[in-house]
């Protein structure tokens, strides 16, 4: 699983689920765009349009999957929720795995029933090698002898440790950006794909802030 507000989705987004899903030998990545995202703004467009963007940028990538169980359901979006039901879903015995940018890391310990994620599921952050500082003692004592060093380790089990992963290819996109880009009308060319930045132009999305 790698959520997001995919707001917009922009190819460093897409080249990272593509590489998770290389590193990690995973049958499929559930891209699941968040509706009601509790600890960041509302994001600037639809959960619906924010689907169909993404459903643009995947295309027909192997493995990668446009997950609506968020839009589907009532209330704030929830990550240990949409992973009981993706537990539900593959059952007991089924790797899980929920990816996490190392931003969204360093607040794991501020989410809704963080202890609940390693019980679900193994997690992944994607390591940013700019970011070296020190972790909250929260993080610190929730991570506490979880974390592993090898993808050999983090499989042992179907759920419950912790390892920080250097994808290949680091995009230097923000979606913050884009958006700006989009609102003062500058180019995202090569920044999203291109049936996404056609839709966008199309549908006039991201004019304003």
């Amino acid at each position: 699983m790698l959520g997001g507000t995919f707001d917009p989705v922009h190819l460093g987004h897409l080249r990272s689920a593509v590489e998770l899903r290389e590193c990690l030998a995973l049958d499929r990545v559930h891209m699941v765009p968040a509706s009601m995202p509790p600890l960041r703004d509302e994001p600037s467009v639809t959960p619906e349009e924010r689907l169909a963007l993404l459903k643009l940028g995947i295309g027909n990538t192997p493995g990668l999957l446009a997950d609506a169980r968020e839009l589907e359901r009532a209330g704030p979006s929830y990550s240990a929720d949409t992973l009981a039901s993706l537990r539900e879903e593959y059952g007991a015995r089924a790797q899980l795995v929920m990816a996490l940018g190392h931003d969204a890391f360093l607040r794991l310990a501020e989410w809704r029933t963080p202890e609940r994620l390693f019980e679900l599921a193994h997690l992944v952050v994607i390591d940013r090698p700019d970011h070296d500082a020190p972790l909250p003692e929260a993080l610190v004592e929730l991570i506490d002898r979880r974390e592993v060093d090898s993808c050999e380790a983090l499989f042992q089990s179907p759920a419950g440790r912790l390892l920080r992963l250097a994808l290949p290819t680091r995009m230097a996109i923000s979606a913050t950006a884009v958006r700006r880009r989009l609102c003062a009308g500058s180019s995202v060319r090569y920044l999203l794909p291109e049936a996404v930045e056609a839709r966008i132009h199309e549908r006039a999305l991201y004019r304003t802030h």
